[in-house]
């Protein structure tokens, strides 16, 4: 070979040689982005909101900033609440930003459509907010899992707790939506099954205002319980203008049940009007010294506001999927999703929680009570954990939930 044909194949080799570790250290120093997808500006601001992007940052930084070599970065963006704007927020950061995870997905109706784009780009998707079960039933994913909670278990949880002994009638107003519906049919069925019958229902628009149509047939049916099938500001709404209606108490003796009433919740109707409402989380801030502390790092940041279940379960999630992430040495979903249900649940507020191979995270949930005025000793003092529900009990079991993964 001449010599000037040596030097040159002698060049190439070394180019071929430095070039794969050029791009893979760019890869490297790129960002490794998680975006956080929910409600920043309507009536699910303070059950998603600000309160899940900062749980997030929270969880990064106590991974410790990094992974795979990367700088881990926080995006987040407003779905409005529509299944549009959720989707096109996913794929662009899907396609173009190159956005590894979703955590979040706002109510069930958007959250479906971030899953559908984040199973045709092949990335893992954190539901953390939406209560819909099927995410871990006929749309389980294997490059998704379902934390906190979902409808089946505050209906085994919150419906079960006010069935006991007479179930007697129950009226719904339920948030005309996925969410809504799936509360209001689980919800249901623990009625019958307790020997209660469900006397009506009505279906509430999201965002609705004026509740005194719906509340006014609730109290023409005259049922024992009126089950608010709601969230977020509507339910805020809903119990303040029942009390303002007389609903509660009065001649037809009705209960007012909050299905999905959150903690934060609480402290926005204010304990007079919300006194001895039961619900169910999957978190209680004040339950043990570990979420107190939690709580007072989370208060730092948000003043005046006390995280509830999305917030703390979208810390969990995203600690465990990093976590994982560096178990796997890799970001790709499929075997991140693997590695999440193998390893246990570890965080301030779970203990060796394991995640079912359909996705459901086996958190156990807290009955929960809304304390008097006078038992109260702080604007936040307002629940007292009334039971703990092992996850086995409340949720569904794999074989009801029908998931099809690796049938």
């Amino acid at each position: 070979m001449p010599r000037v044909d040596w030097v040159f194949s002698m060049l190439a080799m070394a180019v071929a040689l430095v070039l794969p570790l050029r791009v893979t250290g760019a890869r490297a120093a790129e960002p490794f982005i998680i975006g956080v997808s929910g409600d920043q500006s309507g009536p699910y601001i303070d059950v998603t909101g600000p309160g899940q992007v900062l749980a997030a940052e929270m969880a990064v930084a106590d991974f410790g900033g990094r992974v795979l070599g990367r700088p881990i970065v926080i995006r987040f963006a407003d779905d409005q609440n529509r299944p549009d704007i959720a989707s096109a927020n996913a794929r662009r950061w899907f396609d173009v930003d190159r956005v590894e995870a979703i955590v979040g997905g706002g109510n069930s109706t958007t959250a479906f459509a971030v899953l559908n784009a984040a199973r045709q780009a092949g990335r893992t998707f954190l539901v953390v907010g939406a209560g819909n079960p099927d995410f871990a039933g006929k749309e389980c994913s294997p490059i998704s899992t379902q934390w906190a909670y979902d409808t089946y278990a505050q209906a085994a949880a919150t419906g079960a707790y006010l069935s006991r002994g007479n179930a007697g009638s129950w009226f719904f107003i339920t948030a005309d939506y996925a969410f809504g519906h799936a509360l209001e049919r689980d919800t249901g069925r623990v009625v019958a099954a307790a020997g209660g019958r469900v006397a009506g229902s009505v279906r509430a628009p999201l965002g609705t205002s004026d509740f005194s149509s719906f509340l006014l047939q609730a109290q023409g049916s005259r049922a024992g319980v009126v089950a608010l099938a709601l969230a977020g500001q509507d339910l805020i709404n809903a119990i303040k203008q029942a009390g303002e209606f007389g609903l509660v108490g009065g001649a037809a003796g009705q209960r007012l049940a909050g299905l999905s009433l959150l903690s934060n919740d609480v402290v926005g109707i204010g304990l007079a009007a919300a006194e001895g409402l039961v619900a169910s989380e999957s978190f209680y801030w004040d339950r043990t010294e570990e979420t107190r502390a939690w709580t007072r790092r989370f208060n730092a940041r948000l003043p005046g506001k006390i995280p509830n279940m999305v917030h703390a379960a979208t810390y969990s999630a995203v600690l465990h999927y990093l976590r994982a992430v560096e178990a796997a040495g890799t970001a790709d979903a499929r075997a991140v999703n693997a590695r999440m249900k193998q390893l246990p649940v570890n965080d301030f507020n779970n203990a060796g929680v394991h995640i079912r191979q359909d996705g459901r995270v086996m958190n156990p949930m807290y009955v929960l009570k809304v304390k008097a005025p006078r038992a109260s000793t702080g604007r936040f003092d307002v629940q007292e954990v009334l039971a703990t529900l092992p996850a086995e009990q409340v949720f569904r079991s794999a074989e009801e939930a029908g998931c099809r993964l690796g049938q």
